[in-house]
C-alpha cells in the first residue's frame, strides 16, 4: 500500500536531499514525487507517494529534526475522507457526487446531506443516505447556522461540500471548517451577479462559460481556488442551453476538485493553492 508524505515549510537549500535521505534510511521507495517552491512567500511544498514497511512515528521525528522548526509534516495512508454535502434546490452537483460516491470514485464517504429546502430529499433517499431538512425561512441566520452546525457536529466530517448551497455563510460558520469547506460557482462572478447570470451572459454574447471550485473563506467566493474549467459556446445557443452547459461544467469541476482534495493533492498557500496533479 502506498503512503503519502506531505510537507509544507519555509524554503531553504537542500530540503529535497534531506527528505529523500530520511526516506532512504527508512527503506522506502518513492513511486511518485512533486515539489514546488513559492519564492515570493519563501515556502516549500512536497508530496511524495512511497511504498515499504516503516515506523511512521520514527520517520516523522527524523523529518522534524531535518526540516525547519515550523514545518508542517503529515504521513498518511490516504484513507477515504468523511464528508457531508449541503445543497439547496439544484440537483446537478449533488446527483453527480452521489453517483460517484455510489461507485467508489470520490475517495470519500458521504455521511449525509443537509438542505434548507425539501426538494432534494427524494433524490438523497435513493442512495440510502440521511437527509436533514433545515429550513431557513423565518429564522435568524445565527439560529439557522447553529442548527446546521449541530447536525455537522454529529458527523464530525473531514470536509463539508457546498454542492450549490445557495446561502451566504457567516465568517463564524466558516471558521469552524477552515480549509475544509469547498464551494462551486460559475465563473461569471463577479462580472454577472444575481439570480440570472446566464441570461446576462447571453445578452453579452459570451464565448466561454466555466466554473471555479474553491475553499471558502470569510469572503465566501474569494477563497483559494482548487480547480477551474471552461466550455466554449457560441451565438447559436439560447440562454437556457447556456445554463444547461453551465450546470454540466459546474458538476464536473466540483467532482474533479474534490478528487484532488481527497487524494491529498492540494496544499493551501495563503489565498492560493498548490496542486500536485
Amino acid at each position: 500500500m502506498a503512503h503519502l508524505v506531505l510537507i509544507n515549510c519555509p524554503d531553504q537549500p537542500g530540503l529535497v536531499y534531506k527528505v529523500t535521505g530520511v526516506m532512504f534510511r527508512h527503506g522506502l521507495d518513492i513511486v511518485r514525487n512533486g515539489e514546488f517552491v513559492d519564492h515570493l512567500a519563501n515556502r516549500f511544498f512536497m508530496r511524495s507517494e512511497v511504498i515499504g514497511e516503516f515506523d511512521a512515528a520514527a520517520m516523522l521525528e527524523e523529518l522534524r529534526q531535518a526540516l525547519p522548526p515550523t514545518a508542517s509534516i503529515r504521513i498518511t495512508d490516504n484513507q477515504p475522507k468523511n464528508i457531508v454535502l449541503m445543497a439547496t434546490k439544484e440537483h446537478h452537483c449533488l446527483s453527480e457526487l452521489l453517483v460517484r460516491h455510489e461507485f467508489g470514485e470520490l475517495n470519500a464517504r458521504v455521511l449525509g446531506v443537509i438542505s434548507n429546502h425539501e426538494v432534494l430529499g427524494d433524490l438523497t433517499s435513493k442512495f440510502n443516505l440521511p437527509f436533514h431538512y433545515l429550513p431557513h425561512a423565518g429564522r435568524p441566520r445565527e439560529q439557522h447556522e447553529a442548527e446546521v452546525l449541530a447536525v455537522l457536529a454529529q458527523y464530525k466530517p473531514d470536509f463539508v461540500v457546498l454542492a450549490k448551497y445557495m446561502r451566504i455563510l457567516s465568517p463564524e460558520f466558516v471558521g469552524h471548517y477552515t480549509n475544509r469547506l469547498v464551494n462551486i460557482h460559475h465563473s461569471f462572478l463577479p462580472a454577472f451577479v444575481g439570480a440570472s447570470p446566464y441570461a446576462q451572459a447571453f445578452e453579452r454574447g459570451v464565448k466561454f462559460i466555466g466554473a471555479s471550485a474553491h475553499f471558502v473563506n470569510e469572503q465566501l467566493d474569494q477563497g483559494p481556488i482548487i480547480f477551474q474549467s471552461v466550455m466554449p459556446i457560441d451565438h447559436t445557443q439560447s440562454a437556457a442551453e447556456m445554463a444547461q452547459a453551465g450546470r454540466d461544467v459546474e458538476k464536473i469541476t466540483l467532482a474533479r476538485s474534490l478528487k484532488l482534495v481527497f487524494d491529498e493533492q492540494v496544499f493551501v498557500n495563503g489565498n492560493k493553492t498548490v496542486v500536485f496533479d
